[in-house]
């Protein structure tokens, strides 16, 4: 049916849809309104995600920015969930349908049926009965059949209850072996632990804790295998029992929080704005109400405090539930306010009854006195539509908590281009040696203050998370006794290991790893830690321990030196650093390299970094294979689909991640859609040579030479000549873009080009990046209204930095993109150099083709131009042009990496004068035309 809107009020689960979709056509993809809106290849794009979604598929969508991406997403994903919902209610009506009604209408079925069952066939009748005498007894003979089937089905549900009931109970018995098998192997530690307790620390009645340090002693330890053979119930099982039943949804995830906000925008103008039951997760950072917790600054520290005080909440209840407590515990924490069931419930229903941003979600908290962060995760079984960063999405342990099931849902990926650096990015881990001792030095003080009262097991906890970090010093070459920062290593370089191989030299592989993290885990020894610090580490009181003082000190010598400035008097810690945010405990980033240790050996590597001094040295974990992380979101979604402005070169996300983590590769379907923008809008260029027949070739070796410098310079006066508004041109590092500025300075290049156009340097700290912006676009807007001898503005910017990637340079901000050289990685590096040495032993080799990893050089390089170039050409009426400066981008294996949209319209010059000839004639008809 086509009317108006075509699908407006059709997404409801309750509501009927307004067609059944036995293709794909522009009205079933809620679309009769995108026309003049949207040109028809942006109906392609969901037509081609319908197929994707509705085969289970994973598809790889590139569509450039300013062709309406985000509303195809919208429009796309959630007819076929429109869809889906309908088909799902029609399946379950027929089903109902056909088990209680006659059968007498599905001949073929009966048949079936009572052929199938012995004893089924029906009773001859005599001759010359009545007509509907037979049709009664066959009508009644059927429906014992069905309640025969009915009867059995239940019985065989019963036999497999009672089968998982004997081999969960054959389980239990098995873990309960295992676990006397390992308390046997840890008797002896256990057993001196005790001994220590009775003779020593024990000897003596545990001092009076003052007050607030109750919350600071560790509670008694027991693992989640000794807590199942204690109850025989496994605890996780009887959550999934209670837990609300999710719908089938759409995970929309993208990188920043704003990107999120305008895809929700872009929900809300969509014809199934008012429909659609819509949640935005966000971190505790964006949501949090509390403005205690929030004026802490680091996320860290926001996080830690939130669980504590949803701990000391559980803890005050299980405690009034308790006939007889085992001591007298002093004043806890205070439970947050907004944590309150009832009130999240409220939020929960009022943030799925209407589409809502995390700004409104936030209000509505405040308003509600609701915790925003709590309600909107009690709003993900029933929603439809869940829009969350990609952290959220992209780390298991971080999914698990937020409560989000991916089984038979549809994931989709936005912003995209740099997925794969993301997840390495998220499981890599480096620590500092200043980090490792501080960690020790704080544990063996807490294990001083409050040793006689932790319980055998965390003190053999504890005792093995010293030993880990002081095999972790000793492994870089210094003593965890010394001060790291006077400490100077013999041995400096970079060293490289497999996991196995570091655990073997640090002569840690008899400790079980995975035990330790999960003991961290558990009983938050780091933000027990944390608090012990911030009690005792910042300031001291008179009433301290004179051994604690030592810690101070060396705690202090660990701080970044500041200004010298006059003594003020002692503050409590939390007014002295109200104004910073305050550093975690360093114990809270170790934790993670020790979960990123229990990866397979074959997936990661450790990179042990000696710099002179045992403070600046450093163990990093470097993770190869992403699709490790990756396989479980493919291997669990109903379908998956990777989308940006700029997805080439795509192999990289085929083989790196995918191939990687078990997809088919008839699985994979990719789709490229086409600018809006006319194709003489856009004029690419390829320069091989510059003004003096020079063969422009920026590789490392060369581009440092005068001539290719000059050369550079020389094309660039050109361009700012005869090309209005803004250039923006990029290098590759910032310390080439230094060293060009500084030779034409010197050669008084750089003053020609500011008789053109005035020059701004990106630069590297990120809070002038704004300011920089601001000054460029005045400048551009300025010199159009003057008509002086300035044309406008050059900003220099680099590969890779601030205005590379999110920075929009459309109309006369970005009249021309230049790209000196081509921007490769540095193929020293030891963890590229690993990288490619991992991907080449992995992926086959196609023949003919560059071994895998001198593809992902090339690859890397190519992407970082995608970025750089996509800036420009923002929506449908924009014009600019693009020049490649190095005849290396002219190989046609470099070009078929360049985005389809632009690769179509690329011209390669071989000398300068046809270059610029062309650039001139381009942008004077083009403004002629504006």
């Amino acid at each position: 049916m086509r009317s108006g809107g075509g699908c407006s009020g059709s997404l409801s689960l309750t509501g009927a849809a307004s067609f059944k979709c036995s293709r794909v056509c522009p009205d079933s993809l809620g679309l009769a309104f995108s026309a003049a809106i949207l040109p028809a290849k942006k109906e392609d794009f969901m037509a081609e995600l319908y197929r994707v979604l509705e085969a289970g598929k994973i598809g790889i969508f590139e569509s450039p920015t300013g062709t309406g991406k985000s509303l195809s997403l919208i429009c796309g994903a959630l007819s076929w969930l429109r869809d889906f919902e309908q088909k799902k209610r029609e399946e379950e009506a027929r089903l109902l349908e056909t088990g209680t009604g006659p059968l007498h209408d599905e001949k073929d079925e009966s048949l079936c049926l009572l052929s199938s069952c012995e004893g089924a066939a029906a009773t001859p009748r005599p001759a010359g009965e009545p007509a509907w005498v037979t049709q009664f007894v066959q009508k009644k003979e059927e429906r014992d059949l069905v309640d025969r089937l009915k009867a059995e089905q239940a019985r065989r549900k019963q036999r497999e209850e009672r089968l998982q009931r004997l081999q969960h109970r054959a389980q239990f018995k098995y873990a309960a072996k295992r676990l006397r098998q390992e308390e046997e192997e840890t008797e002896h530690l256990l057993r001196l632990s005790r001994e220590m307790l009775e003779t020593g620390l024990g000897a003596e009645r545990p001092e009076q804790l003052e007050s607030g340090e109750e919350e600071l002693v560790l509670a008694e330890y027991e693992s989640d295998e000794e807590k199942k053979a204690a109850s025989g119930v496994d605890e996780d099982e009887d959550e999934d029992d209670l837990e609300e039943e999710h719908v089938t949804k759409i995970y929309y995830c993208s990188r920043t929080h704003s990107q999120l906000a305008q895809f929700v925008h872009e929900v809300k103008k969509s014809p199934f704005g008012r429909d659609v039951r819509l949640v935005s997760l966000g971190s505790r950072q964006n949501l949090c109400v509390n403005e205690d917790v929030k004026s802490l600054g680091s996320v860290q520290l926001i996080n830690d405090r939130c669980v504590d005080m949803q701990r000391s909440r559980h803890e005050k209840k299980k405690g009034a539930e308790e006939e007889k407590p085992k001591r007298r515990r002093q004043e806890k924490q205070a439970a947050c306010p907004f944590y309150n069931h009832e009130q999240m419930g409220l939020l929960r229903d009022e943030a799925l009854a209407e589409v809502k941003d995390i700004e409104q979600l936030l209000a509505l908290g405040k308003e509600a006195r609701a915790c925003p962060y709590y309600g909107s995760r009690l709003a993900i079984p029933a929603a439809q539509l869940v829009v969350l960063p990609y952290q959220m999405l992209l780390h298991a342990a971080t999914r698990q908590a937020a409560g989000i099931r991916l089984q038979e849902q549809v994931v989709i990926i936005d912003e995209a281009h740099n997925l794969i650096d993301t997840i390495t990015g998220m499981h890599s881990v480096e620590v500092s040696g200043s980090q490792l001792c501080q960690a020790h030095s704080q544990l063996l003080q807490y294990m001083e203050r409050f040793g006689k009262r932790l319980k055998a097991k965390n003190l053999m906890y504890l005792k093995q998370i010293l030993y880990l970090l002081e095999k972790f010093v000793a492994v870089l070459g210094g003593n965890i006794k010394q001060n790291p920062n006077t400490q100077s290593l013999s041995q400096t370089g970079t060293e490289l290991k497999t996991i196995n191989d570091f655990l073997f030299q640090s002569q840690i592989d008899n400790i079980n790893l995975f035990k330790v993290q999960r003991y961290c885990e558990k009983s938050m020894i780091s933000r027990k830690l944390f608090g012990f610090t911030e009690r005792y580490g910042a300031v001291l009181s008179s009433r301290e321990q004179p051994k604690l003082a030592g810690f101070q000190q060396f705690l202090q010598s660990l701080q970044p030196r500041t200004t010298e400035a006059p003594a003020a008097p002692a503050a409590p810690a939390d007014e002295s650093q109200a104004g910073a945010p305050r550093p975690a405990s360093p114990l809270m980033h170790i934790e993670g390299f020790l979960a990123a240790l229990t990866t397979a050996n074959q997936d990661g590597r450790v990179i042990l970094s000696r710099q002179g001094s045992l403070s600046q040295s450093t163990l990093k974990f470097l993770l190869l294979n992403p699709a490790v992380h990756f396989a479980q979101v493919v291997k669990e979604c109903r379908a998956v689909v990777i989308a940006g402005g700029t997805m080439q070169p795509v192999s990289d996300f085929r083989q790196q991640l995918l191939a990687c983590a078990g997809v088919e590769a008839e699985r994979v379907v990719e789709f490229s859609c086409g600018h809006v923008i006319p194709p003489d809008n856009i004029l690419p260029l390829v320069i091989c040579s510059g003004i003096s027949d020079q063969p422009l070739e920026f590789t490392f070796q060369k581009r440092e030479l005068p001539q290719m410098m000059d050369e550079a310079g020389r094309i660039l006066c050109n361009l700012c000549s005869v090309v209005p508004g803004g250039v923006v041109c990029f290098f590759s590092s910032y310390e080439y873009l230094h060293q060009v500025h500084a030779h034409w300075e010197k050669g008084g290049l750089l003053g020609h080009l500011a008789a053109r156009k005035k020059i701004f340097q990106e630069p590297k700290s990120a809070h002038q990046v704004e300011q920089v912006l601001l000054a460029y676009s005045r400048c551009i807007q300025a010199c159009g209204q003057e008509r002086g001898g300035v044309t406008g503005a050059l900003l220099l910017s680099v590969v890779g930095g601030k205005m590379s990637e999110g920075i929009n340079f459309s109309d006369n901000l970005g009249r021309c993109v230049v790209m000196v050289g081509m921007p490769f990685p540095n193929i020293r590096s030891p963890e590229l150099q690993e990288k490619m040495a991992y991907l080449d032993q992995t992926l086959p080799r196609a023949p003919g083709q560059a071994p895998p990893g001198k593809n992902l050089v090339e690859n890397l390089c190519m992407k970082a131009v995608n970025q750089s170039i996509g800036r420009a050409i923002r929506h449908q009426k924009d014009f600019a042009s693009i020049v490649l400066l190095d005849q290396r981008y002219a190989r046609p294996p470099v070009l078929a990496k360049l985005p389809a949209w632009i690769r179509a319209r690329v011209e390669v010059k071989a000398t300068f004068g046809p270059a610029i000839a062309a650039v001139q004639k381009f942008h004077r008809e083009k403004s002629a035309s504006s």
